[in-house]
């Protein structure tokens, strides 16, 4: 294996005006340490408070800065795709803007690649400045997805990694539109290797992702990486399909050896809103599926550029 020369880093930034101040500085000394040809690559996922002035600034300040801004506000993982279509380096890092995943681990990131690993993902032991339930719900919903997906999605992982160059060739076959990026780090498979940290508190400002943001993100990394709803939703229905022949069975026999002079209302309506329900769950369940499948069929972009200012030197990507 060639001996890694350069890297780029990636931050996809939406309304972090407050943050990246705080958090380029960081990355810069990280970088003029490193040794390597280094880059970055900031994101603006359509931001509407003063992030795109912010960004530059910082690109003024920095002659290894370069800028993509999207055309409106496509989410984080589209936002993702984006800086990592455009990274021409041997390497790319993750990191979000928000400053919770230090920048002062890239060393270690980078060791780990040079002994050849082609992904290196950071493991966090603890989150700070976050809730209980947050925290909660994360470990629950990495423990779902390693019962439900193959490959499983290791626990306790964000997007805060290091992909070789191989590993970014593979993402750029993977043009889905609905977009679980960490399912798609893991599926790409290759040598990969998990570094410990701490999880610091957002630097400045609020996080973007309320529990309704959380739990579409869960909902599309499930149904996206797997058809465990679907199977559910079948045995469901067959296992009350039997129940419900069971108990017509018992009811007939009933009738036909005791009589039945006075029709069940309760039971009869117990009966139709159980199976209605299960109905209408195995239904949503489908249309979840259903509604992926309408908006891959339509072939829109992933995602639509405003601006480009790649860092002097960098050339135009191509068309």
């Amino acid at each position: 294996m060639n001996q890694p020369a350069s890297l780029t880093i990636v931050v996809a930034a939406f309304n972090e005006e407050a943050a990246l101040p705080a958090l380029h500085p960081r990355i810069s000394a990280v970088l003029d340490s490193l040794g390597l040809a280094s880059r970055i690559l900031y994101v603006d996922d359509g931001s509407r408070d003063g992030t795109w002035a912010v960004l530059q600034s910082l690109a003024r300040g920095d002659s290894r800065v370069s800028l993509l801004r999207l055309s409106r506000n496509f989410g984080k993982e589209l936002a993702l795709t984006a800086g990592l279509d455009l990274v021409e380096t041997d390497a790319a890092l993750v990191l979000d803007a928000d400053g919770q995943d230090p920048p002062e681990l890239i060393p270690a990131f980078v060791e780990k690649w040079r002994e050849g690993f082609d992904v290196v993902y950071g493991t966090r032991t603890t989150r700070d400045g976050e809730s209980w339930l947050k925290q909660a719900t994360a470990k629950a919903f990495y423990r779902v997805m390693n019962q439900l997906s193959k490959p499983g999605i290791p626990a306790d992982t964000g997007d805060f990694r290091l992909m070789s160059r191989r590993v970014l060739d593979a993402l750029r076959n993977l043009r889905e539109r609905q977009r679980f990026m960490k399912g798609l780090f893991a599926w790409v498979g290759f040598p990969q290797v998990s570094i410990a940290y701490q999880r610091e508190p957002r630097i400045a400002g609020a996080s973007k992702f309320n529990y309704w943001r959380l739990w579409n993100f869960a909902l599309e990394g499930i149904t996206g990486f797997s058809t465990a709803p679907l199977r559910v939703a079948t045995y469901l229905g067959l296992g009350t399909a039997l129940l419900s022949f069971a108990y017509g069975a018992w009811v007939i026999a009933k009738t036909l050896i005791w009589g039945e002079p006075v029709q069940g209302w309760p039971t009869m309506m117990a009966v139709v809103l159980f199976l209605g329900g299960v109905q209408l769950m195995a239904l949503g369940v489908i249309g979840e599926y259903l509604g992926r499948l309408y908006l891959e069929a339509k072939h829109r972009p992933l995602y639509l550029v405003q601006d480009w200012r790649p860092a002097p030197g960098r050339p135009e990507p191509a068309a």
